[in-house]
């Protein structure tokens, strides 16, 4: 069913476990997250990005998700949100969609630019009953930045900062930066738990979310649960387990193999176990 994701987060963090925000991009990643949820009967958020939207449609993204929820799942609590939203233009489209809950990412911009869009995005996504998180500090990406060059106090969220920013935007959870990074870029050797405990007292109940996660371990989830971590989005660990299975398939020819829905299946089943893998880890599972 879905279900308000600052509601889904909300009970996360006060119960102690994270969910996943895990990134679908068609039939079968969307499906995989479903029954993934519905199998180890927790609550999840589904979460298209820009370039989801241009692929699937905005539109038929959302009511592939919605549908998938409603009928497959229907009593287990699945957010649905648009994940790194760059732009104004963006998260208006998507709450006219229909999108319950958005991210406008305004890290890459000076600090009192990306407070100011994202008042302005508060402002607009409030008034349509929209959640709304943002994010302070930068999470890296490989390719925008040489991993030898950076100096990850410059990357890293500010927690006196986080403080205004919350404050002054009203927004619902805030992404942070403690070392973490998007994709393929090597993350900090340790992050910077002291630095998130510290957010996590100033800006109160604010669920916090860690972008860049998809290759955390267990040790390191558990750390930062326990100061204020609600959410971890996943992506990159998805899509690897898609393409590989598809590779496989491929490189390996059968008779059977020429069916797309076989094909196709075993990549949603491959997506599936990751899903389900990383809901243990997060300890989410039961708690739909």
């Amino acid at each position: 069913m879905i279900t308000n994701v600052k509601e889904i987060l909300t009970k996360a963090k006060e119960g102690g476990y994270a969910v996943g925000a895990f990134n679908a991009m068609n039939l079968e990643t969307t499906r995989a997250i479903v029954e993934g949820a519905l199998e180890m009967r927790s609550p999840v958020i589904i979460q298209v990005t820009e370039k989801t939207m241009e692929y699937g449609g905005g539109r038929g993204m959302y009511h592939l998700i919605k549908n998938d929820a409603e009928f497959y799942a229907p009593d287990i609590p699945i957010g649905m949100h648009i994940d790194h939203g760059k732009s104004f233009e963006v998260i208006q489209r998507a709450a006219n969609i229909g999108y319950p809950s958005v991210m406008y990412d305004g890290s890459r911009n000076k600090y009192a630019d990306n407070l100011m869009v994202t008042k302005k995005v508060v402002d607009f996504c409030h008034e349509k009953g929209v959640d709304v998180q943002g994010e302070l500090g930068s999470v890296p990406y490989l390719g925008e930045i040489q991993i030898e060059d950076i100096d990850w106090d410059k990357y890293m969220t500010d927690p006196g900062q986080a403080e205004e920013f919350v404050k002054k935007t009203g927004i619902d959870a805030l992404a942070v930066a403690i070392g973490n990074a998007h994709g393929f870029f090597k993350e900090r050797k340790e992050p910077d738990y002291a630095r998130l405990e510290m957010i996590n007292k100033n800006i109160g109940n604010i669920p916090i979310i860690l972008h860049g996660a998809s290759d955390w371990e267990n040790g390191r989830v558990q750390e930062v649960i326990k100061r204020g971590i609600a959410c971890f989005n996943i992506d990159t660990a998805l899509r690897l387990a898609f393409i590989n299975n598809l590779a496989s398939a491929v490189k390996n020819k059968s008779e059977m193999s020429y069916d797309p829905r076989n094909i196709l299946g075993d990549a949603r089943d491959a997506v599936k176990a990751v899903v389900k893998e990383k809901i243990k880890i997060f300890g989410s599972d039961g708690k739909a």
